[in-house]
């Protein structure tokens, strides 16, 4: 079986650890009702939810019409503010995630949450979901002035964890995979995420169906 060394296992959010597209599509709903735009099913959005709040407005209004004439920046400030009152309504954890981070955090590995998303909004869905006290540090999109797939993000993130052991990335679609590609570290997609692409074309080190897969992945250092 391959295994990986690490000490540092750094997740992705949305699409990797949890199940967020039911409460992002709602608030892309809510916002295209307040233009009075018809509603776009969860398949229309479910692959662009990786990529912030102006692409999902983007994909349903081209969906519903067009983009011409609407001001994204207003969209973007109406649909933030539905969402993050909703944050958690549908949204879950993917199945085995709570059992898989006990596991590894008993064991001794370091766990943080890398994220594309604002920290305002992750730290409350962590919280939300009763995570957040099993991850050493979380990072938004916001945190710095970079992102994935900028590997700066990647590394800032390890950097935040104690020891100076290995690094690993978990993630489901691209910002993950070629940020950790770029940061030289070795990275773990699940296939049931929000992928814009298929998953086995970023080539990743190793693909899961399951979370419930990964502890046996991975092994600390020696010393």
């Amino acid at each position: 079986m391959t295994q990986f060394t690490a000490q540092k296992i750094l997740f992705d959010l949305d699409g990797t650890l949890v199940d967020t597209a039911p409460d992002l599509h709602a608030a892309t709903n809510h916002t295209l009702q307040t233009i009075d735009r018809p509603p776009v099913p969860i398949d229309a959005v479910r692959h662009m939810t990786g990529f912030g709040a102006v692409k999902l407005i983007e994909t349903a209004l081209e969906t519903t019409g067009g983009i011409e004439g609407y001001d994204f920046a207003k969209l973007r400030d109406v649909f933030l503010e539905y969402y993050s009152e909703n944050i958690c309504v549908h949204s879950a954890l993917y199945p085995y995630c709570l059992d898989m981070l006990k596991q590894l955090g008993g064991a001794g590995f370091q766990l943080a949450v890398c994220t594309n998303k604002p920290i305002g909004l992750a730290v409350p869905l962590l919280e939300k979901l009763e995570i957040y006290s099993l991850f050493g540090a979380v990072t938004g999109g916001d945190s710095y002035s970079f992102k994935k797939p900028d590997p700066r993000h990647i590394q800032k993130t390890a950097e935040l964890l104690p020891g100076h052991g290995p690094a690993l990335m978990v993630g489901d679609a691209s910002p993950d995979i070629l940020g950790a590609q770029a940061a030289s570290i070795p990275v773990i997609a699940v296939d049931y995420g929000y992928a814009d692409q298929p998953i086995e074309a970023l080539k990743p080190n190793h693909i899961i169906g399951s979370l419930a897969d990964l502890p046996a992945l991975l092994r600390l250092p020696t010393a």
